[in-house]
């Protein structure tokens, strides 16, 4: 899982943008596609000033989005004078790859305008926190280069009691409407809050851009200005903080909503329904999502059987993953060791990817980390990390080294292939660096391609050779059945009415995941319905082009064009994806 996936779901709920000026459709005789673009480019870098900062754009950093509901209903006033300056775009006439860029905006539009009318904004936090989680990541991956950017970060910081004051009331809306979270999301939020608050200095992440500032910035002015930031967020940000727990707790915990899945509020059903083919980027139904989940499972636990009979093993298939689940031979002993192992796996991952890669592969790096202490108790057991070039800052391959004890190494091997190279940090890191693609396809994110990918990344392995043993076979199994798991999940709390109990079962059975793990993923499941679906759906679609493209062009057939063709377009929906790789086979025979 990516960051910005994360991000999605904690802040920008419904986020709204800055007030952009957007020329009216009439105005446009005949319609000029390149000033429509502009146009949306700029509307996109106003609206989310916090990535446009990660991004290089230096004044961002002074700035925070504003999610109230007024600066909702002028991004959905934005959005429908697009949608109406996009249908009076001749599109046949444009070139080719204009016309492809028309239908990939258009799908934006269209998307954003649907998931709108939801108003989504009213969950307003996720299992994974607040406005707190998304500021603390953007604290320890932001760096100061000058006295501008210092003052740019001191408001910015100044700014911040504004967010966690409209997370409330937009948390509030949800309330007076019946649309809320359930009971546990509502107790995890809490508790990340809680630890959020209780933070000393020196683990505060929205002090860490002033702990190395540069020596432009005279000695005296540096101490200045450190302490400006520490008044800042002892005072007026550790005074939000504790309102928002104090709203959490007394005020929506107890009004939090009783059905476990979205589905059981009143406008539940048709938003699922909704999101689930936003995430998936398909046409089918979540009761046909369930059942290609099923087939699956089974499919799946098939080749875990052979590798539990490769491995020697005389007992049951329970019995196989209680063994891995509790035998101390299979975790780390420290955290050192865990990161140790992921970062040895990562250096074997970067001397393979040649081989299956020739002009895709980035020129960004990344680095493996730890998860900060502070979340690591509910963040999953890893994840990625935007770098930017522009700013500085690497790639980030975060690992989880929390509770060892629930952190098996025969997983780890599929975990960094997903989450770094050849997955995430190779299709992100080139995605940013295609400067023949316009802004609005580079920083494009479709779940369905960025996280179909991460889990293609972790089949990949096995031509890399990168998975030794069954047990680390077995795991990369694993790891596929979790996400198989997660389509008969979702679907089946939000959709079908599950209880947890009964989403849990098909992680507990099937897969080695241990238990804190599976209980981590359900709970993100619950909060952010439909985001699960796309991993599964995504990667049977890369896995089908592949097929396809193979059986067509026979000894031809050359794995590294192939990968070129997926990732040099950028994300893509799964539809228009398709067409590329079809022009791609065409143009080979």
């Amino acid at each position: 899982m990516t960051h910005r996936t994360a991000v999605t779901f904690t802040l920008f709920l419904g986020a709204a943008a800055l007030f952009v000026v957007v020329p009216r459709a009439q105005s446009i005789q005949p319609a000029d596609w390149p000033q429509i673009v502009r146009d949306w480019e700029q509307f996109e870098r106003a609206a989310d000033p916090i990535a446009a900062g990660m991004e290089g754009d230096r004044t961002a950093l002074a700035r925070l989005p504003d999610t109230t509901p007024e600066a909702d209903a002028r991004r959905v006033a934005a959005l429908e004078s697009f949608q109406s300056r996009l249908a009076a775009v001749d599109a046949p006439s444009l070139a080719e790859a204009d016309a492809f860029n028309h239908a990939f905006l258009v799908q934006i539009v269209t998307e954003r305008l649907e998931r709108a009318a939801f108003d989504p904004g009213r969950l307003a936090f996720s299992s994974e926190g607040g406005p707190g989680s998304l500021l603390g990541y953007v604290g320890r991956t932001t760096s100061i280069t000058s006295r501008e950017d210092a003052e740019a970060w001191l408001s910015r910081l100044a700014d911040t009691p504004r967010l966690y004051a409209e997370a409330v009331a937009n948390a509030r809306r949800g309330l007076k409407t019946g649309f809320t979270q359930p009971r546990s999301i509502v107790e995890s939020a809490l508790e990340i809050g809680l630890a959020e608050s209780a933070m000393s200095a020196g683990d505060e992440p929205l002090l860490i851009p002033f702990a190395s500032l540069p020596d432009s910035i005279p000695e005296s002015d540096q101490s200045r200005l450190r302490d400006r930031a520490r008044t800042i967020v002892a005072g007026d940000i550790a005074r939000a903080r504790r309102e928002w727990v104090t709203f959490l707790r007394d005020e929506y915990l107890p009004q939090a909503r009783p059905g476990l899945g979205i589905g059981s509020l009143k406008e539940g059903r048709p938003y699922y329904e909704f999101l689930a083919r936003s995430f998936a980027t398909t046409s089918m139904t979540p009761d046909e999502i369930h059942e290609v989940g099923r087939r699956e499972v089974a499919r799946i636990r098939g080749e875990m059987e052979h590798e539990m009979a490769a491995a020697g093993f005389k007992g049951s298939f329970a019995e196989f993953l209680q063994w891995l689940r509790t035998d101390p031979k299979f975790y780390a002993q420290s955290r050192e060791e865990l990161l140790e192992k992921a970062s040895e796996i990562s250096k074997r991952a970067d001397d393979r990817i040649a081989a299956l890669f020739r002009r895709s592969l980035p020129r960004l790096p990344y680095g493996v980390r730890p998860v900060p202490r502070e979340i690591e108790d509910q963040y999953t057991t890893g994840r990625y990390f935007l770098g930017s070039m522009a700013n500085g800052v690497a790639g980030g391959y975060i690992v989880n080294t929390g509770r060892l004890d629930q952190r098996p190494l025969y997983e780890l091997p599929a975990l960094t292939l997903h989450e770094a190279v050849p997955g995430h940090h190779l299709q992100i890191a080139i995605a940013q660096e295609l400067d023949e693609q316009p802004w609005f396809r580079r920083q494009a994110f479709v779940t369905a391609f960025v996280e179909g990918w991460g889990l293609y990344a972790e089949f990949l392995g096995n031509e890399m050779g990168i998975y030794r043993d069954p047990y680390e076979r077995f795991g990369r199994l694993s790891y596929e059945m979790w996400r198989a798991c997660r389509l008969v999940a979702d679907t089946g709390i939000h959709w079908q009415g599950w209880s947890l109990d009964e989403a849990r079962s098909c992680f507990r059975d099937n897969s080695a995941l241990a238990p804190h793990n599976i209980e981590t993923e359900l709970q993100r499941y619950v909060s952010d319905p439909g985001q699960a679906l796309a991993y599964k759906i995504g990667e049977l679609r890369f896995k089908a082009l592949r097929s396809r493209a193979e059986q067509a062009l026979g000894d031809a057939f050359d794995v590294r064009d192939f990968h070129d063709t997926l990732l040099l377009g950028g994300p893509l929906p799964l539809d228009m994806l398709e067409q590329r790789v079809d022009a791609w086979l065409v143009s080979k025979q």
